[in-house]
């Protein structure tokens, strides 16, 4: 398994309600249901069991090598280890066994690289969010590489079913020196069988500190009428798909030039904030926005943490 050697340590406490990541029926009491649902005995409204998925994982060095140092998984979530291509960095891959997210779910992914180690998470295949009755899904992200480390973070797009209601959040927390590529990618509907997401939510936000202080914040917010964001020339402009990649790098500022010889000359840019690499991607088609985020994270994988100039084949499959 590409030098991996787990280790089993005391899981943290399960999420209310114990079980295969379901909560309870009392632990969901303070979570409206959704219409129409009702106790048949008591004709009183049946508050709808949520699904609270988990996934931590922690690397640490040993010599030239990195071993996982801490794993914790919970329903829906699973990870996988599949052994790294030649010359990638260990490698994780989460998947989300109940095929989707949906209205109410929870999900939280913590990532740690410790000091100088080197990772790489994604997620075994695009992401779904389905049409919500009401309740907001919900998604934490957090990522930590300490001193000396590389890891990234690749998971594949995220695709909003129509009427799906969505807020993610993705915290990165670096030590002085270490290094982060992360990113992520938004479809706004079922493209590819003619649906565009008309109504609904959508809040990705993202924070960055480095050494504990906040240097980069920025959020996509857009509730209610999403068509008419999407149309807004001062808006999304027609822009469908939204793919954001972020550098932490000693030498990130200086690849900004290389990087943007490689964007289209419309719906892309990339710029440097606080020393952060930023590159954001967008338009009416989601594979040509999936091909040029692929182009941008090959290309800074690279020359920022020399590695392959090539995604892992689990996105390819």
């Amino acid at each position: 398994m590409g030098g991996v050697v787990p280790v089993t340590p005391s899981p943290p406490a399960p999420p209310p309600g114990g079980g295969r990541g379901v909560v309870s029926a009392t632990d969901a009491a303070a979570f409206p249901p959704p219409p129409g649902g009702r106790d048949r005995e008591r004709g009183s409204p049946a508050p709808r069991l949520l699904v609270a998925g988990s996934a931590e994982i922690g690397f640490k060095a040993d010599g030239p090598v990195t071993r996982l140092a801490h794993l914790y998984h919970h329903d829906p979530l699973r990870v996988l280890f599949p052994t790294p291509a030649k010359g990638d960095p260990t490698t994780a891959v989460v998947a989300t066994t109940s095929g989707g997210i949906v209205g109410g779910d929870r999900m939280a992914v913590t990532a740690t690289a410790g000091d100088g180690a080197r990772a790489l998470v994604t997620m075994q295949a695009a992401e779904k969010v389905y049409r919500s009755a009401g309740p907001d899904a919900t998604v934490d992200v957090r990522l930590s590489a300490g001193v000396g480390a590389w890891l990234e973070w690749l998971p594949q797009e995220t695709i909003l079913f129509e009427g799906a209601r969505l807020r993610r959040t993705t915290r990165v927390d670096l030590a002085a020196d270490a290094c982060a590529l992360a990113g992520e990618m938004i479809v706004l509907g079922r493209i590819a069988r003619g649906e565009r997401m008309a109504t609904g939510l959508v809040r990705d936000a993202w924070e960055v500190r480095r050494e504990g202080r906040l240097v980069w914040a920025d959020a996509l917010h857009v509730d209610g009428d999403v068509a008419g964001a999407i149309d807004a020339p001062a808006g999304l402009g027609g822009a469908v798909a939204i793919a954001t990649v972020v550098l932490a790098s000693p030498g990130a500022p200086a690849l900004r030039d290389a990087v943007r010889d490689l964007l289209p000359a419309a719906g892309a840019g990339a710029t440097v904030v606080a020393g952060l690499l930023l590159v954001r991607l967008m338009g009416p088609d989601p594979a040509v926005v999936r091909a040029g985020f692929a182009k941008v994270w090959s290309e800074l994988r690279t020359a920022a943490g020399g590695c392959p100039a090539a995604l892992p084949r689990i996105w390819h499959v």
